[in-house]
C-alpha cells in the first residue's frame, strides 16, 4: 500500500508541471513485468489492488492541492494596480495558500533587498510558483537562485523591466504588455482622435530598457507615417533622490508649459506609474489628450486626479470604469481620455497566479497563449485581448516562453467607445523597428 501510494504521488507531482511548448499527450506505461503479475493475480487480489490504487490516486489528488503560490509586487504608492490584483487573488484562495511580498520602492538602489525578497519565498517547502509583477531589475538573478535550490518552483515574470531574452533565460514564463503593437496602435488612435502631436515623457533609466526604447522608435516611426509631430520630454525618475513626491511635483509644474508649447491637440504618454496621476490632473485642467497609460487601467492615475473614492466599487471594474468615465465627462474630458476597461497590472498579478495554479493542477499548459488568456479572462471577463510571442529584433527569432499581450483601448465619453485596437493589423515592419 505504501509503495503504491508513493508511486501515485510521484506520478501526480510529475504531471503537475507542463513544459513550455510541449503538446505531447501523457500516457501511462505498463511494463511487461507488471502485465504478467496482473494476469497471475487472483480476482480478489486484483479487486483489492484496484481499490488501493483508487485510494492512492485520491491521496495524490489531495496532496496536489496542498501547494502555495507567492506573488511579489511593488507598493501601493508605486504600483497600486499590481498590488490590488495580488490581494484579490489572495482573497480568492486564502492567505494560507497565497503569500504576498513587496519589493522596495527604490529597487534600483536596493537591488540585494529586491533579490532577497523574491528568493525568500522559496524557503516555503510548499511553494510551487512565484510570480513577480512588475519584474524589476534583480528578478532574473532571483529566479536563477531559486532554480538552483528549488527547480520545482515555477518562476513567472509579469511586465519585465529587464531585457526579455535575459529574463526569459531564467524564467519559466514571461508576459509583458505588447510594446511593439501598442507603439503603433497608440499613435494610430491619437491620429484618429485628431491629434497632431505626440509627447513622450520618460527618463534615462526607462529608456535603457529594450521594451521602452523599441516602443519609442516605433512611436516615432508611426508619427511619421500619420504626419504627426513626435516630441521627447524628460522628467525626474521617482526612484532617484527626488523620490515620488518630487517627480510628481515636476509633472504638475511642467504640464501647463507643455500644453502652451504643443497645443491642445497634443496627446501625452508617460512611462512611469507615479507620473500618471499628476499628468492626468493637469491635462484635465489645461487641455490635451491621453490615450492610455503605460500599464493601462481605470485605476491608474484617474481616481487621484479626479478626487474619486472608489471604496464601494472596489474589485468591480465595470462600476469603476463607469464612475471614472462620468467624472472625466463632467470635467470636460469626453473623447480625450482613454484606458483599458480592466486594469492591466491587476489582471497580470491575479491572472498569472491563476495560470500558475491551473498549470500545477494539470488544467493548462504553461506556454500556451490560449491558456494564459483563459486565466486573464477570469479577472477581465468582457475584455478583448490580442498578442503574440516576443520576437527578438536582432535575430528575428520568436521566444517560446515570452508573450506580448494587449487589450482594446476604450476612449471615455458620452457614450464612450472601444477603438477596435485588437482587430487592427499592425504593419509587419514595426516588429523589427528598433
Amino acid at each position: 500500500m505504501k509503495k503504491m501510494l508513493g508511486i501515485f504521488l510521484s506520478m501526480a507531482m510529475a504531471a503537475a508541471l507542463v513544459a513550455c511548448g510541449s503538446s505531447t499527450p501523457q500516457t501511462t506505461v505498463v511494463t511487461p513485468a507488471a502485465e504478467e503479475t496482473k494476469e497471475e493475480a487472483p480476482a480478489e487480489e486484483a479487486k483489492e489492488e484496484t481499490e488501493e490504487a483508487e485510494e492512492a490516486e485520491e491521496a495524490a489528488e489531495e496532496a496536489g492541492d496542498d501547494f502555495h503560490i507567492g506573488i511579489v509586487t511593488g507598493s501601493v504608492s508605486q504600483s497600486e494596480d499590481d498590488r490590488r490584483g495580488a490581494e484579490a487573488f489572495q482573497e480568492m484562495y486564502g492567505e494560507d495558500r497565497v503569500t504576498l511580498a513587496i519589493y522596495p520602492d527604490n529597487f534600483t538602489e536596493e537591488l540585494e533587498t529586491t533579490v532577497q525578497t523574491i528568493v525568500n519565498l522559496s524557503d516555503d517547502p510548499k511553494m510551487k510558483a512565484i510570480i513577480v509583477n512588475q519584474a524589476v531589475p534583480g528578478t532574473t538573478e532571483a529566479f536563477r537562485k531559486i532554480k538552483e535550490r528549488r527547480p520545482d518552483i515555477l518562476c513567472i515574470a509579469g511586465e519585465s523591466h529587464e531585457d526579455l531574452p535575459e529574463i526569459g533565460s531564467a524564467a519559466d514564463l514571461v508576459c509583458n504588455n505588447d510594446f511593439v503593437a501598442r507603439g503603433y496602435l497608440i499613435i494610430r488612435t491619437a491620429h484618429e482622435l485628431g491629434c497632431d502631436t505626440f509627447v513622450h515623457i520618460s527618463f534615462p533609466r526607462h529608456m535603457a530598457y529594450e521594451t521602452m526604447s523599441r516602443r519609442v522608435a516605433i512611436m516615432k516611426a508611426a508619427c511619421e507615417e500619420f504626419g504627426m509631430k513626435f516630441v521627447l520630454e524628460t522628467a525626474p525618475d521617482p526612484t532617484s533622490d527626488v523620490g515620488v513626491a518630487g517627480a510628481q511635483a515636476y509633472i504638475l509644474e511642467k504640464v501647463p508649459e507643455w500644453v502652451e508649447k504643443y497645443g491642445k491637440n497634443a496627446a501625452y504618454f508617460c512611462t512611469n506609474d507615479a507620473h500618471t496621476e499628476p499628468l492626468l490632473k493637469q491635462l484635465l485642467e489645461y487641455g490635451g489628450y491621453f490615450i492610455e497609460a503605460d500599464l493601462p487601467s481605470p485605476l491608474m492615475g484617474y481616481p487621484g486626479a479626479l478626487g474619486l473614492d472608489l471604496t464601494e466599487e472596489a474589485g468591480d471594474f465595470e462600476k469603476i470604469l463607469a464612475k471614472v468615465e462620468s467624472a472625466v465627462v463632467e470635467k470636460g474630458g469626453a473623447g480625450r481620455f482613454g484606458t483599458w476597461a480592466y486594469s492591466y497590472g491587476y489582471t497580470v498579478s491575479a491572472g498569472l497566479a491563476q495560470h500558475a495554479m491551473n498549470v500545477i493542477n494539470g488544467e493548462s499548459e504553461l506556454c500556451d497563449i490560449d491558456d494564459i488568456a483563459k486565466a486573464y479572462e477570469v479577472f477581465s471577463p468582457k475584455a478583448a485581448w490580442n498578442g503574440s510571442n516576443y520576437t527578438n529584433a536582432e535575430t528575428g527569432v520568436k521566444a517560446d516562453n515570452t508573450f506580448l499581450v494587449y487589450q482594446d483601448t476604450y476612449i471615455m465619453g458620452d457614450p464612450g467607445k472601444y477603438m477596435g485596437s485588437t482587430e487592427v493589423e499592425v504593419p509587419e515592419k514595426y516588429f523589427t523597428t528598433k
